[in-house]
């Protein structure tokens, strides 16, 4: 019959254990002679799904105790070094965080900005109190915050945006067009695209919305102060446009030259036509209106807004273009930008079609490792150049 084997050491335990002591414990460095610990073993416990996920390499939102949003660094695994058996027993476990190498995986720090009133996963009741027919297609809602309080104390930034929900139907994400001096209401510009935004269109004063809001960051219009910015505008585009100019109009000594270019496909097509007057006769707005082809009656520029903004040629010394609109008038007035030597950090836009859930939880919006909700709305050039190509 086969036996099993002993070692000498488990003999020898089970020896001194058989017999009785007599002699008295050793002390001092006979003792710590006898101590030598085993040498440590070198297998680590299984991770659990939730520990495994907090060791990769993951670009996630942080909402700090001042209520700033700021995109984290990539997270490093820590890892735990086994000291051995002759540098004497471990004090407690000590984890060593390898810093990331230089230029590998450092995120933009984001600016302070307004926190989202009450709770960001909830929206907030709110009730329709006003809707503007402002083209075909598009429609604009001025909603009044249900709790008095909340109204009153609201602030946000231009170019912030909020998730207007139609309870059953959804939401969607648009940018609140009203400048932050406006208190008495939020103002929502929607283009009929889908099926929430064809639920929103339905609305009538009185009917009751959810807002969650203000999301995203915004126009870093200190930044601009003692430049001229010139504003090009196309369509639904003029939403986010109108709110930053008109608040750098009620500020416009702070500023250069301000100057607007709105375009659309025909007059019918242009929002918020009811202002444009008004913008055309103010002394400390520069604004040019365009259409893309002739039509009864338009005293204004004809041809599509690339060629009407190289033809005004604007100076690209000392001054940041802000854009929006379709994708395809993003591209191609980008292009002339770049012909009029604008540089790739003086030209802003906004990307907030792209944002879901608002707060950086679902993950939809991201391009490379930037999530918009979080790291935007707004965006350089030079900024999105850095992205993969999926806009």
């Amino acid at each position: 019959m086969a036996t099993k084997k002993t070692s000498g050491k488990t003999k020898a335990a089970s020896k001194s254990a058989s017999k009785p002591v007599s002699k008295p414990a050793v002390t001092g460095a006979a003792s710590q002679k006898q101590a030598v610990p085993a040498p440590a073993r070198e297998t680590q416990p299984a991770l659990r799904p939730d520990a495994e996920l907090a060791t990769r390499e993951v670009h996630s939102p942080v909402i700090r105790e001042e209520g700033e949003l700021a995109l984290k660094e990539s997270a490093v695994p820590a890892t735990v070094e086994t000291p051995s058996a002759a540098a004497g027993p471990a004090p407690a476990a000590q984890a060593v965080t390898r810093a990331p190498a230089a230029g590998k995986g450092m995120r933009r720090e984001i600016s302070p900005r307004p926190k989202p009133q009450g709770n960001p996963y909830k929206p907030m009741p709110a009730t329709v109190a006003e809707v503007i027919q402002e083209t075909g297609n598009i429609k604009t809602l001025r909603v009044i915050l249900d709790d008095a309080e909340a109204m009153r104390s609201f602030s946000y930034e231009p170019g912030q945006v909020g998730q207007l929900s139609v309870f059953g139907a959804g939401e969607s994400t648009f940018v609140i067009n009203s400048p932050p001096s406006q208190k008495d209401y939020l103002q929502f510009s929607v283009m009929q695209a889908g099926e929430v935004t064809a639920a929103i269109h339905r609305l009538s004063p009185g009917d009751k919305v959810g807002v969650r809001a203000p999301l995203g960051n915004y126009f870093p219009y200190e930044s601009w102060k003692g430049k001229d910015v010139f504003f090009v505008g196309g369509g639904i585009g003029m939403a986010p446009i109108r709110t930053i100019m008109l608040h750098l109009l009620e500020r416009k000594a702070d500023y250069g030259k301000i100057s607007l270019l709105y375009g659309a496909r025909t007059p019918r097509d242009m929002a918020f036509s009811y202002e444009l007057d008004d913008w055309l006769r103010r002394p400390d707005l520069d604004c040019t209106l365009c259409i893309d082809a002739p039509s009864e009656g338009w005293e204004h520029k004809v041809g599509l807004i690339p060629n009407v903004l190289l033809e005004l040629n604007p100076d690209p010394s000392n001054c940041v273009a802000v854009l929006c609109g379709p994708p395809i008038m993003i591209k191609f007035t980008v292009q002339a930008l770049e012909k009029l030597h604008f540089a790739p950090e003086n030209i802003v836009t906004t990307l907030e079609k792209r944002m879901k859930c608002g707060i950086g939880i679902c993950g939809r919006c991201n391009i490379g490792g930037r999530y918009v909700c979080v790291d935007g709305p707004v965006f350089t050039w030079k900024e999105l150049q850095e992205l993969p190509p999926e806009l």
